[in-house]
Formats: structure tokens, C-alpha cells, sequence
């Protein structure tokens, strides 16, 4: 991924990791369109950062996601990359019933919404320069977090489909890098994790990221160095000792 001159659709671009790509894109020279539910959110934003675009979408209902590829086809032809961002990360109690709504949403908004934005939005990206989609998984896509199963379930889904996404557009000759980025557990409001001393502070975060991004252009994942472990855990043969000490966090 080229690191000026795109420009750049992300979903759940109001807050946490996906308002701070937003701005650290932005500064670095392109044109960043934030996507949200929340308009509210979407035009404080857009009236504190001039040159940042705001778009109305909730990736849990598909006509949403349909109204918005039409309009940024509309008002960005030229759009070039698209950032899957948006997600739920909420605690569940298996053994309760009343839990399963919980599970289901997750399903919808972190699963689906990313599958369905990548159908609405692959033939606008297919064929233009350096383009690229993005999905923001999570090292717990890795090794799960017993607390938030479906949460990890649906990042471990993610990370199958960004690889099979992949190597079918490699196939096709579309043109299209596939790209995965998998945090740690970073200080954002998700899972109210904001002054959670064992998460990494975002601006730490982002810095690394995009590090990561700008010495390896064609990188099919992004994994800092916090969250290396977990995504290796497997290889290094260290998957139940990661579990356990993930499970007791």
C-alpha cells in the first residue's frame, strides 16, 4: 500500500483505531472519507478536520451499505482503498440464553458487514492504481479470548476470508492488495479498554502500524510487535500457554 495520493473509505472511522487511521492518513496526504452511524459524530469530526469526507453507514444493514457504494461512487470515482474497520467487541456469558442476541450481533456487524462492504465496494476498487483493501482483525483471530467468544470467532472468520480473498483476486489479476491488519488489545472504548494499562496506548499503536506499512508496502498482515505472541502462538507451540494466560486477563 502506497502511503500518499489515495483515497480511502473507513468504516468505523468515528472513534478508536479507525478515527486515529483516519487522521494519521490524512495528515500523510490523502483523502480520507470516515464512515459511521452516528451523524452527529460525523460532522464534529468533519467540521474539527477540514479535508476529511463523512458518509452515513451502518454496515449491519445491507441497504445502508448500498446507498453508500452509490454515493461514493457518485462523489469519489477515485476511490482506491477501503478500510473494513467497523465492529462490536462485548462480553458473553455461554451459559446464559439471553447472551445469544449478543453473539448474533457480532455476527452481523463484524462478520457480514465486512463481507458485505467488500462485495459493494470490490468493483470500484478493481482496476484502479494501488488498490487495496484493508480488514482490521485482531490478534485474537489468533487465539481466542474466552470472554468475548463470538467477538474472536468472527475475527478468526476475517482472517479467513481476507486470505481467501486474497488469493482470489491475486487469481483474477484484479489489481486489488489484500491486506490484514491484527492489533493487540489497544486503549480505545472497545471493551472499555481506554485505561486498560495492559492494552497499548494508540498513538503507540498507529506509529507501529503504519511503520510496519511504510517498510513493507506489500505486506499481507500487519502485526506489531505486542501482538506478535499471539499471532505465532500456534507456530512457536506456545497456543495453550497464550490461552491460558489470556483466559486469566
Amino acid at each position: 500500500m502506497k502511503m500518499t495520493g489515495n483515497t480511502i473509505l473507513i468504516t468505523g472511522g468515528t472513534s478508536g483505531i479507525g478515527l486515529g487511521l483516519a487522521l494519521r492518513l490524512h495528515e500523510a496526504g490523502n483523502k480520507v472519507i470516515v464512515a459511521g452511524r452516528r451523524k452527529e459524530l460525523l460532522d464534529e469530526i468533519t467540521a474539527k478536520y477540514p479535508g476529511i469526507d463523512a458518509l452515513t453507514l451502518d454496515v449491519a444493514d445491507p441497504a445502508s451499505i448500498a446507498r453508500a457504494r452509490e454515493t461514493v461512487a457518485a462523489s469519489h470515482p477515485e476511490l482506491n482503498v477501503l478500510v473494513n474497520n467497523a465492529g462490536i467487541m462485548l462480553r458473553e456469558n455461554l451459559l446464559d440464553p439471553a447472551d445469544l442476541p449478543v453473539a448474533e450481533d457480532h455476527v452481523t456487524i463484524n462478520l457480514l458487514g465486512t463481507i458485505r462492504m467488500t462485495y459493494a465496494f470490490l468493483p470500484l476498487l478493481a482496476g484502479k492504481d494501488d488498490a487495496v483493501v484493508m480488514n482490521v482483525t485482531s490478534a485474537l483471530a489468533f487465539v481466542p479470548y474466552p470472554s468475548t467468544p463470538a467477538y474472536s470467532t468472527t475475527r478468526a472468520a476475517l482472517h479467513s476470508f481476507s486470505e481467501s480473498l486474497r488469493v482470489q483476486l491475486t487469481a483474477a489479476d484484479a489489481g486489488v492488495q489484500v491486506i490484514e491488519m491484527a492489533p493487540p488489545g489497544v486503549r480505545t472504548t472497545l471493551l472499555g479498554q481506554e485505561d486498560n494499562e495492559h492494552a497499548m496506548p494508540l498513538d503507540d499503536f498507529l506509529t507501529q502500524a503504519l511503520d510496519l506499512l511504510r517498510e513493507k508496502p506489500d505486506a499481507k498482515e500487519i502485526v506489531v510487535e505486542g501482538a506478535r505472541f499471539i499471532r505465532d502462538a500456534v507456530a512457536t507451540g506456545s497456543y495453550d500457554d497464550v490461552l491460558a494466560m489470556i483466559a486469566g486477563s
